[in-house]
């Protein structure tokens, strides 16, 4: 029985000892440091973050390659159910949202989020010649758990929820929606002509916002993002991918 009790705690120490293991995420930098992966959770948000030749780009995306290379390790891009955010952080089955998400009161309860670092709008998507003289007569696509969607609720809009917000531009444009609820800067790089919605029309802003991101609860990251940002915004950085991806105006 005694080398039995022995085996095990022998077991238990090698496992405590063996393993970075966190309580509370307040070293979250150093949990993903060991683990050698920063683990961005994203949606298809065109200019943000979108699949290219197999990889993900975008003003966001590049950014959270900066990041990673800053504290050393890979960076790896999972598709994630928005409505969700929050408990695939939870389970750490991703180590930060990176993706426009907008700070609102209900994200900043949730999470430990950055500093805004991007202004937005959400804005009403509709194809050409439709009439919007009345709103609430619309029927409505807007992404789950989105500020859209939030938007959409407010004003008593009648909606659908779907999964992205490029899904709710593609029921526009079959007709099976009467308009959209979309960012601002999604708008103005996936919407009018020259791109693959050139019918598509921005109807009018509902509200004015602020992106920021996201990472667990009482997580060290959201201050390490904040610091590099800064960097990048000192250094030039910051800019020169904004521009890049169009959506240089809406810097902070």
């Amino acid at each position: 029985m005694k080398r039995l009790f022995s085996i095990i705690l022998a077991a238990l120490t090698l496992c405590a000892c063996g393993t970075y293991t966190s309580s509370n995420n307040s070293d979250d930098v150093a949990y993903i440091q060991n683990k050698g992966t920063l683990i961005v959770g994203v949606t298809p948000f065109k200019p943000m973050d979108y699949e290219e030749n197999g990889e993900w780009i975008g003003f966001d995306a590049d950014l959270a390659k900066c990041v990673a290379e800053d504290l050393g390790v890979k960076v790896e891009f999972v598709s994630i159910d928005w409505d969700n955010k929050v408990l695939e952080l939870e389970n750490k089955s991703i180590d930060v949202v990176w993706n426009g998400m907008t700070l609102n009161e209900a994200n900043a309860k949730a999470m430990e989020c950055t500093k805004a670092y991007c202004t937005n709008a959400q804005t009403v998507i509709v194809k050409k010649g439709t009439d919007t003289s009345d709103l609430s007569k619309l029927a409505f696509s807007v992404e789950a758990g989105s500020a859209g969607e939030e938007v959409a609720s407010e004003k008593n809009f009648q909606f659908t929820s779907l999964e992205t917000q490029a899904d709710t531009l593609l029921e526009v444009q079959a007709g099976t929606s009467e308009a959209a609820i979309i960012d601002l800067i999604m708008a103005g790089a996936t919407i009018g002509e020259g791109t693959s919605y050139p019918d598509l029309v921005i109807a009018e802003e509902l509200n004015s916002e602020e992106y920021a991101i996201g990472c667990r609860k009482g997580s060290n990251l959201a201050s390490y993002i904040d610091e590099a940002l800064a960097r990048y915004k000192e250094d030039g950085r910051l800019m020169e991918i904004a521009k890049k991806y169009g959506v240089d105006k809406a810097i902070q």
